[in-house]
């Protein structure tokens, strides 16, 4: 969230790194310039695409370019303290079990086995150590990088710029809005998102099925941005992370905990909740 706020409060339309296809597969097919995408978004220039690692070595010892101190100490990648180890590392954790600062690159010069560092692949492996990606995947990227994360930046989810669509779900402008549809005693369903949060995005089209089914019974499917009004949503509509769907009842309102969020299983939740038959 912190990334997706700061690259739209400077108005980003590029974003330049330092992403090289030596990096892994992940990062295999990465070109110098990947545009933004039609409809909106953010265009990332790599120019240090075709670069190897040991190519960085070299620029920075014939430039005086300076290097992370860590580097000395046997670090060949900077990631957070955590979860990262040297390489090699004492217990292995990095794949690579040896003495710490056994390798090393300082004043231009280095110390033992650089093709630990050097092979393809290799020089992120002390990173994201006991990590992994949906509990599966040993986890390579912060989250900057990948897919979507910074897909919705500019734009709002169901209906917002960008979307070039209309959409069945209405928008809550403001907390007297809000509130009066959670105690409004008619039954309908709230769903208070971010639009950069992943999940939120991940279940845009369900949703919007689901407002569809329901606005064309009658009934009211409504959102609320919360990560702009935290301690609202939190005191007033069970909010915990995004999403957070309720469900609001004559008498009540209640939240939808799974997070098998199809538009079939919301839908049954609906009924099921304020206790009307299906059509």
């Amino acid at each position: 969230e912190p990334f997706q706020r700061g690259l739209k409060t400077l108005e980003t339309d590029v974003m330049i790194n330092g992403r090289r296809r030596d990096h892994g597969d992940d990062r295999a097919y990465v070109d110098i310039a990947e545009v933004a995408p039609i409809g909106g978004g953010m265009a990332k220039l790599n120019p240090l695409a075709y670069w190897t690692f040991e190519d960085c070595f070299e620029y920075a010892a014939r430039n005086d370019v300076p290097l992370h101190p860590t580097v000395a100490e046997g670090y060949p990648s900077q990631g957070d303290a955590k979860d990262t180890v040297p390489v090699p590392d004492p217990e292995g954790l990095s794949g690579v079990k040896g003495e710490k600062g056994s390798v090393k690159f300082v004043n231009g010069q280095w110390t033992g086995d650089k093709t630990l560092w050097l092979d393809y692949g290799k020089e992120r492996v002390g990173r994201f150590v006991g990590l992994s990606e949906d509990g599966q995947k040993k986890k390579t990227e912060c989250g900057i990088h990948v897919d979507g994360a910074e897909r919705s930046w500019d734009r709002d989810l169901w209906g917002g710029v960008g979307n070039n669509s209309t959409t069945a779900v209405s928008n809550l402008e403001t907390r007297d809005a809000a509130l009066a549809l959670k105690n409004g005693g008619k039954p309908a369903v709230i769903v208070v998102y971010a639009p950069w949060c992943p999940f939120c995005q991940a279940m845009e089209a369900e949703f919007e099925k689901l407002a569809a089914d329901l606005t064309s019974q009658g009934f009211v499917v409504a959102k609320y941005r919360g990560d702009v009004d935290r301690p609202f949503v939190k005191a007033e509509f069970n909010v915990k992370a995004f999403p957070t769907i309720n469900v609001v009842t004559k008498d009540d309102m209640v939240k939808y905990d799974s997070e098998v969020r199809d538009k079939d299983t919301m839908l049954t939740f609906f009924y099921e909740t304020t206790g009307l038959p299906p059509p």
